[in-house]
């Protein structure tokens, strides 16, 4: 069983990973919660604990255009990597709108699945 500290969004976004202020992987945000992410890539060439640049657009607004968060690796798999906020600085605004911003993307899904099922 699972133990998390925040509860985990599922996710859809597209994302770019640098390393070192240079972009070197393409990425979805598969979840995401106050903590951190799952990035589903094939990219591998990082370390644990290496500290990672992440930016990604929020669809249809406009107002807030291209955001940046760091985060460090705590987990590598076939599937992707696992990033965590913590200790890294970070504006939490953007945290906080990106986990408002999975959420509604979710649910919008969700009632589009919705609504696909009553129409057939």
């Amino acid at each position: 069983m699972e133990h998390r500290l925040s509860q985990r969004v599922e996710g859809g976004l597209p994302i770019l990973v640098y390393k070192r202020g240079m972009p070197v992987a393409t990425g979805m945000i598969r979840d995401a919660s106050r903590r951190g992410l799952f990035i589903a890539t094939d990219y591998s060439d990082v370390r644990l604990n290496q500290t990672i640049e992440l930016a990604f657009r929020f669809p249809e607004r406009s107002e807030r255009g291209h955001c940046t968060l760091s985060a460090h690796v705590v987990r590598t798999d076939d599937g992707g990597l696992g990033v965590d906020f913590d200790g890294v600085e970070n504006d939490a605004l953007t945290i906080s709108e990106l986990i408002a911003c999975l959420q509604e993307q979710a649910s919008t899904d969700l009632l589009a699945g919705r609504l696909r099922k009553q129409m057939h």
